[in-house]
């Protein structure tokens, strides 16, 4: 039988970059306890079965194209909960005379609410080369859910056929898309799981270089930080992640980057300037192989005057919360974020009718 972790109370955010941040009224963390049965259990067959094959994506044309035809049939297989609905999005924005990107992907709608004062711009994971808003469902479903708002999930474009900076092309027009419907920027918060978690990341860090208004938090979920993976190979050692390894992801980064340079900003998450940057949660799992780049990514916020909160959540898989519908640790890294969510909207709230 799935055993339910103990709820837990809202909690200051504290700017530690390694250490747990969520203190209860019990003194109990979340994320402190050795990983459950079920857990343990998924991440053994996800070693077994899912990383033998993630290995031979070599990123030739026909394992990518193998991995997406295997990742969105398994996307369709996962039935839409009936506590959400899901509607598609596609605007040409024909009133930009053409201009403009037609904004394309999917809404993700609490089914108990008609209308919503905000909304969470979700960016998808998938090593910027496959996935899409159906595959990750169950995790925006789950936002959804918690959090009672609305959910946009753009289609942003694939590399190797479209690299950087395509996608981040497309996770700016969503976002301006998004203002220019009359949603406040205080009102959204911008999230996003493993390389859907970099895009995310980079995607506040050019709105604070153009003068956009900024977000009113940010998610990260395992983040891919650095493409390069320097950190994470020393670290790929150590750890038996589940699913993925450091020689995987540096093969993709290659195909990601293009002609682009690693040193670009829009890249380098860990040598880009961050000042003026909204709060961020970052979550990740303790056994997966991009724990490093994720810390040193809390450290990096952290020194330059941003509030970032960082779980380190024991034993736990790269983007564990994807199975929120059969991991106790994975529901309760879900509610930990839609606190971390009411909170900065609350605190958006509070500034703009000071």
């Amino acid at each position: 039988m799935d055993t339910e972790l103990p709820s837990e109370s809202a909690a200051a955010v504290t700017a530690l970059p390694i250490a747990l941040a969520v203190e209860t009224d019990t003194g109990w963390t979340p994320c402190d306890r050795s990983p459950s049965g079920q857990s343990r259990a998924v991440s053994l067959l996800l070693r077994l079965g899912l990383r033998p094959l993630v290995k031979q994506l070599r990123g030739n044309p026909i394992s990518i194209w193998t991995a997406r035809i295997a990742a969105d049939a398994a996307g369709r297989l996962v039935r839409v909960d009936p506590r959400v609905r899901v509607e598609p999005l596609l605007d040409p924005q024909v009133e930009s005379g053409g201009s403009t990107r037609p904004v394309s992907g999917e809404w993700v709608y609490p089914a108990s609410q008609e209308t919503a004062d905000g909304a969470i711009l979700y960016l998808h994971g998938g090593g910027y080369v496959l996935c899409s808003p159906q595959t990750h469902r169950s995790i925006t479903t789950r936002l959804a859910i918690d959090t009672g708002l609305p959910v946009l999930v753009p289609r942003y474009r694939l590399a190797p056929e479209h690299p950087f900076p395509a996608a981040l092309e497309d996770a700016l027009d969503a976002y301006r898309w998004l203002l220019a419907r009359g949603i406040p920027a205080s009102r959204i918060v911008v999230a996003g799981d493993s390389a859907g978690g970099h895009l995310a990341a980079s995607l506040v860090g050019e709105i604070c270089r153009t003068d956009l208004p900024s977000p009113a938090g940010v998610v990260l979920y395992s983040p891919w930080v650095d493409l390069t993976c320097e950190l994470s190979t020393e670290w790929d050692q150590r750890v038996t992640d589940a699913y993925i390894s450091s020689a995987t992801a540096r093969r993709l980064g290659r195909l990601v980057a293009g002609t682009c340079d690693f040193a670009d900003p829009r890249l380098a998450l860990l040598t880009c300037s961050w000042s003026n940057t909204p709060p961020f949660l970052i979550q990740v799992g303790g056994a997966e192989v991009l724990r490093p780049e994720a810390e040193r990514l809390a450290e990096i916020l952290t020194e330059a005057g941003s509030t970032c909160e960082i779980q380190v959540w024991p034993g736990q898989m790269h983007v564990f919360q994807m199975f929120n519908r059969i991991l106790p640790e994975s529901r309760a890294a879900m509610r930990e974020t839609a606190r971390f969510i009411s909170s900065v909207l609350a605190a958006s709230h509070m500034e703009a009718v000071a």
